[in-house]
């Protein structure tokens, strides 16, 4: 027998399983001072709760009382880059006015650590993009009843505008300027594939409408020579306008091409995603899509909010700004 999703296994489970009392198995599991109960019996409880599934809620009489105060937003394993810092950081203060605290929990990719969910008690537990069943069921076994994306009604990242709307500008700012062969610069870092293939599928889904060949995707990283070879490909391939991943993403094919003796943006049109300082520093400056972090960040705060509370989401859902800044990376195509 183990924990079922939706229902958690509690002390009054283990102690029915065992056939002994209530009051045993609590004092076994909060670890009572000052009872007389042996080694063998404390063993069997240990045992039985492991089996069962059973975990210890810390934070059991807050929930009775209704809340822990407690928003906690996963996110991915990923390097803290500045859009995503910019974003929680605004989602924090958006929450703190609300008299919450937001705890930000990285899963990372072992999985070995008990989650944190599971200490926390958190109200709301919210991702940036859906859950997987494992993790779903732990969060329900742990007695967490609101969790976003709802992972009964799952959307895609696909249907997400904040995701869609950048890559399908950075293909329409190329094509603008006159530039009909385009390519996709990847990343190399397989943490950031869901965004990345859904940032990708956006851009091919534009170019599609554009009626263009298919973008040429091809990886660039600066630990080794890949930024060089896509450059080199993409040039015998006829390639003039480059949509990158991201600006780390851009700054290494801008630099690969003029090391490769190409002017840009005179051979390559380069454009990045998320307009972070380096887009604006680097040399020649790096066009780039600009996402309004605070409207963002103050978003997910409103749908976990709303999740606890029911009180009212922006209306029209996320409405901030998305644009193309331009710089020195991009022009006309020839």
């Amino acid at each position: 027998m183990s924990g079922q999703a939706g229902r958690r296994v509690t002390a009054a489970d283990v102690a029915r399983s065992l056939g002994i009392s209530r009051a045993t198995v609590g004092f076994v599991l909060n670890n009572t001072p000052g009872q007389t109960i042996s080694e063998r019996t404390r063993q069997r409880v240990l045992g039985e709760a492991e089996r069962l599934g059973y975990r210890p809620h810390r934070a059991a009489q807050d929930l009775r009382r209704g809340s822990s105060k407690v928003i906690m937003m996963v996110i991915p394993d990923w390097r803290m880059e500045y859009r995503l810092r910019r974003h929680l950081e605004e989602a924090a203060l958006a929450v703190d006015e609300a008299g919450f605290s937001l705890a930000i929990y990285a899963r990372q990719a072992t999985n070995r650590a008990r989650p944190l969910w599971e200490l926390l008690a958190p109200d709301v537990v919210l991702g940036l993009w859906p859950f997987d069943e494992e993790e779903v069921a732990s969060m329900r076994a742990s007695g967490v009843t609101r969790i976003l994306p709802d992972p009964d009604h799952l959307g895609s990242l696909d249907d997400a505008v904040i995701i869609t709307s950048g890559p399908a500008l950075q293909v329409e700012h190329l094509h603008e300027l006159g530039h009909r062969r385009l390519a996709f610069a990847a990343s190399t870092d397989p943490r950031t594939s869901p965004l990345q293939e859904a940032r990708l599928r956006a851009a091919q889904r534009a170019v599609d409408r554009l009626g263009l060949e298919p973008l040429d995707v091809r990886t660039a990283d600066y630990l080794d020579d890949s930024a060089a070879d896509a450059v080199r490909h993409w040039r015998s391939a006829g390639v003039t306008g480059v949509v990158a991943y991201n600006d780390d993403v851009a700054a290494m094919v801008v630099g690969a091409a003029i090391r490769a003796g190409l002017g840009v943006p005179a051979d390559l049109s380069v454009i990045g995603h998320d307009d972070t300082p380096l887009a604006a520093m680097f040399v020649p400056s790096i066009s780039s899509v600009d996402i309004d972090d605070v409207g963002a960040g103050r978003y997910f705060a409103a749908l976990a909010l709303h999740a606890i509370d029911g009180r009212a989401l922006p209306p029209g859902g996320f409405d901030g700004e998305v644009r193309v800044v331009a710089r020195e990376s991009t022009a006309g195509g020839r």
